[in-house]
């Protein structure tokens, strides 16, 4: 099993701090707000109510009723509380569909560039992953003639995010519904819709595979509240899916973790029921940097860019520097690019290849723009 490339690079940026570095980093999916007041205050009252046994394995009664009225809020959505599942993190909510759905030699189709981490919890549960390939002239999205092309009669599982990490696109209503009426014909094929950047849309047209009827028995929804809500140490993630599926996870999960933090799931309740418009301010300060950082990337030659709809990633293309001799190093790779910006600019990213696109870089604009000036600074001067 491979070591994630993201948590990889972050690792090392450490390391080159403690050596007295000024690095900046630009690599990690974790936004810099802090915490929202009224979920630290919740938190702080779940203590102070002595809030400290174990909980339940799925997920407490409140919490899971506070997740079914998001969804229906958010997302349109109907689940009943055995729909539900909540685990330590949305990574832990993947991992258990993987083990609980899997079979060895199952094949799961991954969109590309899709997160690093559906690959090898895919092969971890004995799963083939088969990547269908996008580029950036398709704004990194698969189309239904691809899709039908990747399916065999060994393919048991899809995996997406919308919006998307690393590319930040968004599939609207019209495409997933396209993407479903290849699926309708394939009825052993579960879909895994992670939606852990819904709020991080500057759409405002978020969708879900899930809404279509008939694709709801066969969808299984996964979110938490790291991305929105800032919450990202806190490891709070769920699904909402068949009841079949969500039974099966809840075992699989109560022979490995039991239930989630309880203070963590106390807060949470708070988090969800709260309207997303108190969010809003972190999701206009990421518009802004998308803005700022699409700007400067301009003036960069040799990256190629679109627009991403969502999440706080860009994701360009940057073949254009193969071949070609910086400073004396040779760039044959994504990953050659990215560990020359780390040691000659000072600036952490991550490598395409890690997502299954091998002529792209991920850049985090989960920063400030102070940081965020700075780095690309650095970057066109390592570059030009």
């Amino acid at each position: 099993m491979a070591t994630s490339a993201t948590l990889a690079m972050a690792a090392k940026a450490r390391e080159l701090r403690e050596e007295g570095k000024d690095i900046i980093g630009l690599s990690l999916g974790e936004p810099d707000f802090n915490i929202p007041d009224f979920v630290k205050d919740a938190a702080i009252n779940a203590i102070n109510e002595n809030y400290h046994s174990y909980t339940p394995v799925d997920g407490y009664a409140d919490l899971k009723k506070a997740i079914i009225t998001k969804f229906k809020r958010d997302n349109h959505l109907d689940y009943k509380p055995n729909q539900i599942v909540v685990s330590t993190g949305a990574k832990q909510s993947l991992a258990n569909l993987a083990m609980v759905l899997l079979n060895e030699g199952d094949e799961v189709l991954l969109p590309a560039p899709y997160w690093v981490s559906y690959s090898d919890i895919s092969k971890l549960a004995g799963g083939v992953p088969i990547e269908i390939p996008t580029t950036i002239e398709s704004d990194f999205k698969i189309t239904p003639e691809s899709l039908k092309a990747a399916i065999t009669p060994k393919t048991k599982m899809m995996i997406y995010s919308s919006p998307c990490n690393p590319s930040g696109s968004v599939y609207t209503k019209e495409e997933l519904r396209a993407l479903a009426d290849v699926l309708v014909d394939y009825p052993n094929i579960i879909v895994i819709s992670d939606e852990i950047y819904e709020h991080i849309n500057f759409t405002d047209n978020h969708a879900s595979m899930a809404v279509f009827e008939d694709m709801y028995d066969r969808t299984v929804v996964v979110n938490g509240v790291s991305k929105a809500y800032s919450m990202t140490g806190w490891r709070i993630g769920y699904i909402g899916g068949p009841e079949w599926i969500a039974r099966a996870c809840n075992k699989m999960q109560g022979q490995i973790t039991s239930g989630a933090n309880c203070i963590a799931q106390r807060a949470t309740i708070i988090a969800l029921e709260s309207s997303p418009s108190k969010i809003q301010y972190m999701i206009d300060a990421f518009k802004e940097r998308r803005k700022l950082i699409l700007g400067l990337l301009s003036e960069i030659p040799g990256f190629k860019t679109n627009q991403p709809q969502g999440a706080f990633y860009v994701f360009p293309d940057i073949s254009y520097f193969f071949g070609k001799e910086l400073q004396g190093v040779k760039i044959n790779t994504a990953s050659d690019l990215s560990m020359y910006l780390l040691e000659k600019a000072n600036v952490a990213t991550v490598t395409g290849d890690a997502f299954g696109s091998p002529n792209c870089i991920r850049i985090s604009y989960a920063a400030s723009e102070e940081n965020i000036i700075e780095a690309l600074k650095r970057i066109k001067k390592a570059l030009t």
